[in-house]
């Protein structure tokens, strides 16, 4: 895979809101999980990723934790085998190869380091999740936006027993350092040697990652798979995102292009749009 350009998809929660999906928090993107009509919605968002060009499918599993789903009457197994097969149906449908990555976010708020829980309690949630999305069928785990290097490591020393490729990105702040306030280097010191098999950065401004993908690349080495995926928009507490649409295609790509990375994406605030102008674009362009 070091050689190989792989595109990640777009944004899943935004892109349900723009299409009049409820993702109120503190549900937000799981929401659509709850009820045929949002689970409709989803397929469809996945297969439009996938007309765009997308190698890799996101799994709506962001959300889908029993942290988040205490006191609401819903299963976290259950939500996570519906989103896990809703997006098997979608590459079924598509009738091209492409792999399912199973989303496992920050128990907390992505952006609040200091709300993570104590170990304990992230070593039996996780593992948990893990469970949910191994059984449901995800061909790679996806541990995303990491806000710190803590929690990123107790997922990924359970992810990795799995035997399915583990993924693993950060959240970064204006200088490069992830939330929690260890740099990148630091992290990648840790997680590879317990076999992780890419590392990145994501939710971030397009125009701030790649300084700190530069400095993944300087100890990863040249052949280690980086990825990169960036939003479009700011955080609100009440609604989660709020779409500004302030970088379009265009720009977004122009942005990827400098980025030292073999996967890339979209974050929060993206479209299907976003990925076919990288289809177009990054994708004819070899790595380097």
């Amino acid at each position: 895979m070091t050689s190989e350009l792989l595109l990640l998809d777009g944004a899943t929660g935004t892109e349900l809101n723009r299409r009049g999906v409820d993702t109120g928090l503190p549900l937000w993107s799981a929401n659509a999980l709850t009820a045929e009509a949002g689970l409709n919605v989803l397929r469809q968002v996945h297969l439009d990723y996938l007309s765009a060009g997308a190698d890799i499918i996101t799994t709506n599993t962001f959300r889908t934790n029993r942290r988040v789903l205490a006191g609401k009457g819903f299963s976290a197994r259950e939500l996570t085998l519906r989103a896990v097969a809703t997006a098997r149906e979608a590459v079924a449908e598509f009738g091209k190869p492409a792999l399912v990555a199973g989303s496992l976010s920050s128990l907390e708020d992505c952006y609040r380091p200091d709300l993570v829980p104590p170990h304990d309690e992230c070593l039996a949630e996780h593992s948990e999740r893990i469970h949910h999305l191994v059984e449901g069928g995800v061909d790679l785990l996806l541990i995303e936006t990491m806000n710190c290097l803590r929690e990123a490591v107790v997922a990924a020393q359970i992810a990795t027993t799995t035997g399915l490729p583990t993924w693993v990105t950060f959240v970064c702040d204006e200088n490069g350092r992830i939330l929690s306030g260890e740099s990148l280097r630091q992290a990648a010191e840790i997680l590879m040697p317990l076999g992780v098999k890419a590392l990145g950065v994501n939710c971030m401004p397009a125009n701030t990652i790649a300084q700190p993908l530069a400095e993944l690349r300087a100890v990863c080495g040249e052949n280690f798979p980086l990825m990169a995926y960036g939003n479009i928009g700011h955080v609100d507490d009440e609604q989660g995102w709020v779409n500004t649409d302030s970088t379009d295609p265009e720009g977004y790509l122009q942005h990827a292009q400098s980025w030292p990375a073999q996967i890339i994406g979209a974050c929060c605030g993206s479209t299907p749009d976003h990925i076919r102008k990288l289809n177009q674009g990054w994708k004819k362009s070899s790595f380097s």
